[in-house]
């Protein structure tokens, strides 16, 4: 009888590591809308990986590699104004260096936002994300995210405030 010696990336952590693992895979979910609704939006693809990919799985879209995931994202309209409310975050770890998670979010989104509060409306979106993560030299990165929609409409424009 042979044994061959594990690659330690197969082996589950300890539950410590478990814990750390998990933790930093819900703090980049997390980034991830932070950067997009209040930060520079094309910063999100320093949380990918090199190869990582942005992909919508219906319409077979799919942004793939840093440079081109920063150029999508910093392409967004300058006057939008965005919220994501992300729940139901559950990580699993599949190994050392590998792990997946399932995320619901809600998107409050308007174009021709100059400032202040926008009127209340309904999302614009209601889905979930399935992402994998890898750890590259000791940080957990997105490797891929799928954005799968449940409900969706196109994204409102403000109209121009008028001067009395």
């Amino acid at each position: 009888m042979t044994t061959e010696a594990l690659d330690p990336t197969d082996r589950l952590p300890d539950p410590t590591d478990r814990l750390l693992a998990e933790r930093a895979c819900e703090r980049l979910i997390v980034e991830f809308v932070h950067k997009l609704d209040l930060g520079d939006p094309g910063d999100v693809a320093d949380l990918f990986t090199d190869a990582g990919f942005w992909e919508w799985t219906e319409g077979d879209r799919r942004i793939q590699g840093r440079d081109a995931l920063r150029s999508y994202f910093a392409g967004r309209p300058a006057d939008r104004l965005s919220r994501r409310i992300c729940t139901n975050i559950l990580v699993t770890v599949t190994s050392a260096a590998t792990a997946t998670a399932t995320t619901y979010f809600t998107t409050y989104r308007v174009d021709g936002h100059s400032g202040g509060f926008a009127p209340p409306r309904a999302p614009t979106q209601v889905g979930h994300y399935e992402d994998t993560f890898r750890k590259v030299e000791g940080r957990w990165l997105l490797s891929s995210r799928s954005l799968y929609l449940a409900f969706a409409g196109p994204t409102e424009r403000l109209e121009a405030a008028t001067g009395d």
